[in-house]
């Protein structure tokens, strides 16, 4: 795994300082130790750093085509490299090295943008024409890897994995976002259609960009999408023999590796699976990772240690303090953007523990979007029954009255808090589902809002964007939208974001086989009964596990990593509490109403209230603005 950085000139051609690429490749040395390299011509100047995983000794970049036309800088793994290697060997193709990265160079040359639909991976690359003077950008199907955008005041378009490679250059704007931090305190991360700098942009999942020098900034251009809009015929018989086939491609073609390879294990369903077809594949144990927690409450430990029995893994486990907040200052410079979804702290703490044995790590991620494993999901599938029953004239006044009335119980399972089922209830299915997938509502940040921030805002809901990405969604049924709304919003903003930084903060690679993209194609395919039966999500992936996995494994409630932030904020983190509302960055930049922030947090700490995801979110908030000097 890698980091790319480079600038190009989309206005006026000039010259590139090498040592202006050389300290944004540099600011991202963490994602590739092993390597690094600059390369630069009129108007284009492109910068590498290489965590070596295949071909280790054979593939330094930037890298040039064999017959010198093409410059490329790529971050990421493409699996199916060797078949398509053959492919383009048969068509007169040569090659230098072994690895992927002159792979994509010659489909490159060879099919042009439409090299991308045959790339079966993660990645994100730029890759340079020196002969039609054109750079070509592109990012995976489901946002794997990060890239993000920089227009700069001279024209040129700076590029770079991380923000923190945009950050070396003194040019860079560092102005907040107004729409960015109202979609952040929204969601709990800035969405892949925001950055938290004005400006600043990130390349949207499964698009590219062709842009030539001299002729000015293109929008990107959409090179794939996920379709709810098919139904998969077939017995549950044969739509679980297809299942097992494609869950065990995706396995076997992730296992390719010139470094040691792991696994996380959780003990939950997805990961156990990865464990158990990689167990298949291989004669030799595998190198399985997992943490707990010293609090029965949070721990864990068992279902993982289960499976590692199982399966005769060689198993590594570790056991972490709940009270695990040391790292708060090291996840903002992680992120660089504020992102508060506390598990992102055990997460880190297993790729440490995965780095000390392993170089590459495969995980569970993706499953739950794709197959509806999320509870939020069940339940939206199971709200919309009831939508669809009863005439929106009735059931707005009727639930939407009684939800009003019905008193708040945040501290019950999301079962017995009939406040939020009922207000659900008299939404929009889309509503409902946005308002299940927020951190705060837009009456909480009215609030919270200083009259200035409004002014800029203008209107602006966070809300919104899902919403609408959910009305146009290639489906058929509201889950189908919901989980489209997963798929192409919350994974590579959350999921994915969080272990693309936590991973390549220690310089491990983390591979998604459950994000096999003929997989997820497949699970969009399946009838909703097939995704959701009663009470349970991911149905058809869990009956294809039976006959590998225990039920108790199965079937057991998902739990996740689970951070114990509302005790930390009436304990050790109470004085961070009161700080971060009164005498910090972020309180002083005049973004908030000085005394709902004060409520906030003597209503949490006094025990009134459970505020501590949204003091979690201005907490982390008011780290970036102090690492990332931002103004208003």
């Amino acid at each position: 795994m890698c980091g790319i950085a480079g600038i190009f000139h989309t206005d006026k051609v000039g010259a590139v300082d090498p040592n202006r690429i050389e300290g944004m490749a540099n600011a991202l040395a963490h994602r590739g130790p092993d390597g690094a390299g600059v390369w630069t011509a009129p108007g284009i100047g492109l910068g590498h750093r290489r965590l070596s995983v295949i071909d280790i000794e054979g593939s330094p970049q930037p890298m040039h085509s064999f017959d010198g036309r093409y410059v490329i800088v790529y971050n990421g793994e493409i699996y199916n490299f060797r078949a398509l290697r053959s492919e383009l060997e048969e068509g007169g193709a040569r090659f230098r090295t072994s690895g992927d990265t002159e792979v994509i160079l010659a489909a490159y040359a060879r099919w042009g943008a439409d090299c991308l639909s045959r790339l079966d991976g993660m990645f994100a690359f730029a890759l340079y024409d020196t002969q039609d003077r054109t750079l070509f950008l592109a990012r995976d199907r489901f946002g794997v890897k990060p890239l993000f955008l920089a227009p700069l005041a001279d024209g040129s378009l700076a590029f770079a994995s991380e923000l923190k490679g945009l950050l070396t250059l003194p040019d860079l704007p560092r102005k907040l976002s107004p729409q960015a931090l109202d979609a952040y305190l929204t969601w709990g991360y800035v969405p892949d259609s925001h950055s938290i700098l004005e400006g600043v942009r990130k390349l949207p999942a499964g698009h590219f960009m062709l842009l030539e020098q001299g002729k000015g900034m293109v929008e990107p251009r959409r090179w794939w999408d996920i379709s709810f809009e098919d139904r998969a015929s077939g017995s549950e018989a044969d739509l679980t023999a297809e299942l097992n086939h494609l869950m065990a491609e995706g396995v076997q073609s992730r296992m390719v590796s010139d470094v040691p390879l792991g696994a996380f294990l959780s003990g939950g369903v997805d990961s156990s699976s990865v464990v158990a077809l990689m167990s298949e594949q291989t004669s030799q144990p595998v190198t399985t990772c997992s943490i707990g927690f010293d609090d029965q409450d949070l721990d864990e430990t068992s279902y993982a240690n289960q499976i590692a029995d199982q399966f005769a893994t060689d198993h590594k486990s570790q056991i972490v303090d709940p009270d695990d907040f040391a790292g708060i200052d090291a996840l903002s410079e992680m992120f660089d953007e504020p992102f508060a979804d506390a598990s992102a702290l055990p997460t880190w703490r297993v790729c440490e523990l995965a780095r000390r044995h392993v170089t590459v790590a495969l995980s569970g991620d993706g499953a739950d979007e794709a197959f509806a494993g999320y509870r939020r999901q069940v339940f939206h599938h199971h709200e919309e029954s009831i939508r669809s029953r009863i005439p929106t004239a009735i059931r707005k006044p009727l639930f939407g009255g009684l939800g009003r009335i019905w008193p708040k119980a945040d501290w019950a399972p999301r079962p017995l808090r009939a406040k939020a089922t009922l207000l659900a209830l008299s939404e929009s299915g889309e509503e409902g589902y946005a308002s299940a997938l927020s951190v705060t509502t837009a009456d909480t940040r009215s609030r919270l809002y200083s009259k200035a921030l409004k002014s800029e805002l203008s209107g602006f809901r966070g809300e919104e964007e899902l919403i609408d990405l959910m009305r146009h969604a290639p489906g058929r049924s509201g889950l189908d939208r919901a989980q489209y709304a997963d798929l192409k919003f919350w994974l590579p903003s959350d999921i994915l974001t969080k272990i693309d930084r936590t991973s390549m903060s220690v310089s491990l690679e983390a591979r998604e086989p459950l994000l096999d993209h003929r997989l997820v194609e497949f699970a969009a395919k399946l009838p909703d009964d097939m995704r959701v039966r009663g009470k349970t999500g991911k149905y058809l992936l869990k009956r294809s596990m039976e006959d590998r996995l225990p039920r108790d494994i199965l079937y057991r409630p998902k739990r996740g990593f689970v951070t114990p932030i509302a005790a930390w904020f009436r304990g050790p983190l109470s004085n961070k509490a009161r700080e971060i509302v009164s005498r910090s960055a972020m309180a002083e930049a005049g973004w908030f109403n000085q005394g709902h922030l004060e409520s906030l947090a003597d209503a949490h700490i006094a025990g009134r209230a459970d505020n501590s995801r949204i003091l979690w979110q201005l907490l982390m908030l008011d780290r970036s603005t102090k690492r990332l000097e931002l103004t208003g």
